[in-house]
């Protein structure tokens, strides 16, 4: 017979059930809330929250993730950690899903093209009327036809709400890089659910922002980006793109001439240039910090490779003085078997 424990929100006086060998951010969600999560898999930690009674078995992940000091006042990530007892939580934000909030629609096919050998820009538009509600960095799910989902960001800033922009990893095996490149047509209609995701800028704060991407990781960044030149963004933003090669900043133009707009500066940084590049080169996060002597009165915005975002926030964290509270990111995790992960 599996055993239940109980988790207690103390915030919100409610108890929900967690089943033997559930974490705790499953059982949270499946009881109808929403509690901030991304990679689901330990290694963004935007999950993160505090066990304050009862025992749990953390997981490995949190070793990596949190610093030893999160550790030592109860931190744990909530979507490794599995209640041993009955336990309370405190959730850095925890709210009642809105069901009005997110829906699942047929999309149409509008447009594929590749931005770059591997990266192809699918362009979706909603059913006539329907405007979606999202925020700028979130993500959307597609559905496929055994259950499964893959999760992609949403390049398009919000008020370009009839339909979806997605900058797509062409990955070898891929289940969607496969049906992408050879059975999905313009016209096509493809179920989605949105939006998705904890991944979007905190505007309260006047904090100056440095954004941080890999790979398609820009997608999202965009989306913010885009939202803040429309909106008259005040704070100052620092956007830094690594790749391996040139070809792989499929957008650099575009995000060069973000660089020209009061407010923004844009550091593209290369790990594999050819002789003809006069860039920055290196790892990426590693620019960031030989750009900043302390990241402390900075919010940090990261997307992309989990290793990248793994070592930013622990860098960052650890050797810069960047609260822990002001590192907010998304990582690419590929999808496994039956996993609805983001990426391929």
């Amino acid at each position: 017979m599996n055993t239940t424990h109980l988790i207690r929100i103390a915030s919100l006086g409610a108890t929900v059930p967690c089943t033997e060998g559930q974490t705790i951010l499953d059982a949270v969600r499946e009881a109808g809330y929403e509690m901030p999560f991304s990679c689901n898999s330990g290694v963004c930690a935007s999950c993160k929250g505090r066990v304050v009674a009862g025992r749990v078995n953390p997981g490995a992940a949190g070793d990596h993730t949190l610093t030893a000091e999160e550790i030592a006042h109860g931190a744990v990530l909530f979507c490794q950690a599995r209640p041993l007892t009955d336990i309370e939580i405190e959730p850095r934000q925890i709210e009642k899903t809105d069901t009005d909030a997110r829906r699942q629609i047929d999309a149409k096919v509008m447009r594929i093209d590749f931005l770059a050998p591997d990266v192809a820009r699918l362009k979706l538009r909603f059913p006539a009327g329907e405007k979606v509600k999202f925020r700028a960095g979130q993500y959307l799910k597609v559905m496929l036809p055994d259950g499964q989902s893959r999760s992609f960001s949403m390049a398009n800033p919000p008020h370009q709400n009839d339909g979806a922009e997605l900058h797509i990893r062409l990955l070898d095996g891929g289940v969607f890089s496969q049906r992408l490149t050879q059975e999905l047509k313009v016209g096509d209609l493809l179920p989605v659910e949105l939006p998705h995701g904890d991944f979007y800028v905190r505007e309260e704060s006047d904090a100056p922002i440095v954004m941080l991407a890999s790979g398609t990781g820009f997608a999202p960044i965009k989306s913010m980006v885009e939202d803040g030149l429309r909106k008259g963004q005040p704070r100052e933003i620092i956007i830094y793109w690594g790749a391996r090669t040139e070809k792989d900043l499929y957008l650099l133009d575009l995000a060069r001439g973000w660089g020209e707009q009061s407010g923004l500066h844009f550091v593209p940084v290369l790990s594999e240039p050819d002789a003809s590049w006069a860039g920055r080169t290196g790892l990426v996060h590693h620019a960031v910090l030989q750009d900043h002597d302390s990241l402390a009165d900075k919010h940090v915005y990261a997307c992309g490779a989990p290793v990248m975002v793994s070592a930013a926030r622990s860098d960052f964290i650890s050797n810069h003085g960047l609260p822990p509270d002001a590192f907010f990111c998304d990582a690419f995790v590929v999808a496994k078997p039956r996993s609805p992960a983001l990426a391929c």
